[in-house]
Order: structure tokens, then sequence, then C-alpha cells
């Protein structure tokens, strides 16, 4: 199955959290084609959690799973660490109290 570009995939989840009222920021913009994509929720209490796209291995399905949380430092220190590894890298930072990120929508994993 082929996938999505990076940067139209980070594009219409953008739009998503947009129509959501959820404010979210490209804070680091990766390759327009093939770069992954992680995206962090700051809840603006001092905490993040960091998402990561993956493969489940089980169902073949794409699934966020949690690569990082905890105090907010600790979680940009986990981002500048990948960064280092794939200079490609989008990171988008959502925040919301409520930790909503919108992941789980249909669509979102693909």
């Amino acid at each position: 199955m082929s996938r999505l570009a990076a940067g139209i995939w980070v594009s219409a989840y953008l739009t998503r959290l947009r129509l959501a009222d959820i404010p979210a920021f490209v804070t680091s913009k990766g390759d327009e084609t093939a770069g992954a994509v992680l995206v962090k929720s700051n809840t603006l209490d001092g905490q993040a959690r960091l998402f990561q796209r993956s493969l489940d291995l089980m169902t073949g399905a794409r699934v966020w799973i949690v690569l990082a949380e905890g105090p907010e430092p600790e979680v940009d220190a986990s981002i500048e660490k990948q960064k280092r590894f794939d200079p490609d890298l989008w990171v988008i930072e959502v925040e919301d109290r409520a930790g909503r990120t919108l992941l789980e929508e249909v669509g979102l994993a693909d």
C-alpha cells in the first residue's frame, strides 16, 4: 500500500486540529515526501507526550505509539535526540490541556 507524502499528511492533520479548535504548530519541518513525523502533545502543565507512527507487526496496520512522556524538558530532549538521527524529521506540537491529539481518528494512522 502506498503512503501519503509527509507534507500532505502534515497539512491535513493541522487542518483537522484547527477545525477542532486545537492549537498546533510545526516546530521542525522535514522532508516533504518521505520525512517521518513525531507529534508532541503539550498539556500546558509542564508535562508532555511524544508520539511516533509505527507498524503493528501482527496486523500490518499503522498505529501511533508513545515514544516518550513525562516532564516537557525530557520529552524535548528525546525530540532533539531523534532529530540528530533523522534530519528529515517533522515535529508537530499540539497544545491542549486535555491532551487531545486526534491521532486515534480514522485516517490519521495511514
